[in-house]
């Protein structure tokens, strides 16, 4: 299974970006697909998560301005990043939950990470 990520890169802040992530490979099922990020000195947070049935959740800091959806080709989250601060300045990793067609459960497999720089 690979993640592979995009859209990463430098803007001002107010400004928007858009990542992209999409999951390939011997993939039975996706339970979730989302994104986390990391900081220096923080802990990986969670910032948007989207399930198979379209249920999203939202890290508090993010509502209102990040949109997180499935797009086409298949098994492709995008997360939408509008009116960006500072503050967002991180990492930004991609998460999938899924089962491989070689495994009777699921489990958690992720990006390569991909750097979101605000400057103010």
């Amino acid at each position: 299974v690979q993640l592979v990520e995009s859209g990463g890169g430098l803007v001002q802040a107010g400004g928007s970006l858009r990542l992209s992530c999409t999951a390939s490979g011997s993939i039975y099922s996706i339970n979730s697909m989302g994104w986390y990020r990391r900081t220096p000195g923080k802990q990986l947070e969670l910032v948007a998560t989207i399930t198979s049935a379209g249920r999203t959740n939202y890290a508090d800091s993010v509502k209102g301005r990040f949109t997180i959806y499935r797009d086409s080709p298949e098994n492709t989250v995008i997360l939408q990043m509008n009116s960006l601060k500072p503050e967002d300045t991180a990492v930004y990793y991609c998460n999938a939950r899924l089962r491989t067609y070689d495994s009777y459960w699921h489990k958690d497999y992720w990006g390569q990470g991909t750097q979101v720089t605000v400057s103010s």
